[in-house]
């Protein structure tokens, strides 16, 4: 009876929101950062003030009852540790089950590529312009960064996860303090009210800006874990407990990462942030090259960083997940002759090497944000759920729900946006 008051949960009552909680939706706010974020002021920017205020309103109630729906459908299966490519075995079966295994694994390699690219831009404009170094070739110096990133995942997984996970409470600290540091040099201008685009331009920018909004406040990669664990500790209470995590942790984000987006834009003009998005930079590290401030100069890129390191080791991880799992339901007679270690080893020459190639050759990390990794990333998250809660018996009671149908249009309008700006 203590325990179960302890974790907030008494029988036949609603479990209150524990510290425990707290520490689980730290933790989606912390799977969320990485590039998305530090590249989402100068895209959600360069439109203006205004069309800011509907992204901020809107994407916290959308973020959160698209991960909830993920969260439920995980907690569909009767089995304690089902991942998602089990709960789709379980309700579809192994076809079925291969095309989300894809689906999955597309959702993480392309963010993969992006923060190889994105790091590799962090390190090289902070030689250059804070060290005043010679830069390096690009395939020398991404070379160096992808083979330490990788390395450390091969020497010591359990340690990187507990480093990452220590990242975050810095992560937010520092990022508020960014954002508040940042308020002198806010620009009234921008709030006028004669900045504010005709209705029609300023719904078409709000539309084309969710994919970016979306892979930005991503943190589907936890969701499975977290809620296998509440199933685990909570038993028929998981679901109001996984509920209450990912609304506090969508509610971390919106706080926190709009706070950080609006204070950046409305320090930046936006031929600035037009001058980021050529440079292919963060916006900390665009920041510590103009800003003038010693702590920016030295903190941001640093942020940066630490930002987009802990964020490539787990979308490294859930990729190499979605491809083994893939490769296991797609040939499993093949993958059982090769020998574990052997066939571990491949999967991280294959990350390895594809997220060199790319960096080198270094494309837009925005580009790349919207045109690879948001599409399957909302369709992992809103349509793979909805599409659930419309066929499985376990999920009949979520049916007939406002809630369904608006996230079922946000992710439908969301690829839309993708393949109207890609066309």
């Amino acid at each position: 009876m203590n325990d179960k008051a302890a974790s907030g949960v008494t029988a036949g009552a609603k479990p209150k929101y524990t510290k425990q909680d707290l520490v689980w939706s730290v933790s989606m706010f912390g799977t969320a950062v990485g590039a998305g974020i530090l590249f989402l002021p100068i895209r959600a920017g360069l439109e203006g003030f205004w069309p800011l205020i509907l992204m901020g309103i809107i994407i916290g109630p959308l973020v959160y009852l698209a991960h909830r729906a993920l969260g439920r459908f995980i907690l569909s299966s009767s089995k304690p540790n089902a991942e998602l490519a089990d709960v789709v075995t379980e309700h579809f079966g192994n076809k079925s089950a291969i095309a989300i295994s894809f689906l999955y694994f597309f959702a993480f390699f392309p963010p993969v590529l992006i923060y190889g690219s994105a790091i590799t831009n962090t390190v090289d404009s902070f030689m250059v312009n804070q060290l005043a170094m010679e830069a390096w070739p690009r395939w020398l110096l991404s070379g160096v960064l992808i083979t330490a990133m990788v390395g450390v995942i091969m020497l010591g997984q359990k340690l990187m996860l507990k480093i990452t996970a220590a990242l975050v409470y810095p992560l937010i600290a520092i990022l508020f303090g960014f954002s508040v540091y940042l308020i002198p040099d806010w620009s009234m201008e921008a709030m006028s009210t004669d900045a504010v685009p005709a209705f029609g331009d300023f719904m078409l920018v709000v539309f084309m800006a969710m994919p970016m909004l979306i892979f930005s406040f991503n943190h589907s990669p936890a969701v499975s874990y977290m809620a296998q664990a509440q199933r685990n500790e909570h038993g028929e209470h998981a679901e109001a407990k996984s509920d209450a995590i990912l609304k506090g942790g969508a509610i971390l984000l919106v706080i926190f990462v709009m706070f950080f987006v609006f204070s950046c834009v409305l320090s930046l003009t936006p031929a600035q942030l037009l001058e980021a998005k050529e440079q292919n930079l963060p916006v900390l590290s665009y920041l510590a090259n103009v800003h003038g401030s010693p702590v920016i100069a030295i903190v941001g890129p640093l942020v940066a960083f630490l930002a987009i390191f802990s964020s490539f080791f787990g979308h490294l991880l859930g990729a190499k997940e979605g491809l083994s799992g893939l490769l296991r339901k797609a040939c499993p007679e093949k993958v059982e002759n090769i020998d574990a270690k052997k066939f571990d080893k491949g999967l991280m020459l294959f990350f390895y090497l594809s997220t060199w190639a790319i960096t080198v050759y270094n494309p837009s990390v925005l580009g790349m944000c919207e045109a690879l990794g948001a599409p399957f990333i909302i369709a992992m998250l809103f349509l793979v759920p909805m599409f659930a809660i419309n066929k499985v018996p376990a999920m009949a009671k979520y049916r007939g729900k406002v809630s369904n149908v608006v996230v079922t249009v946000t992710g439908i309008g969301a690829i839309l946006a993708v393949l109207i700006d890609m066309l």
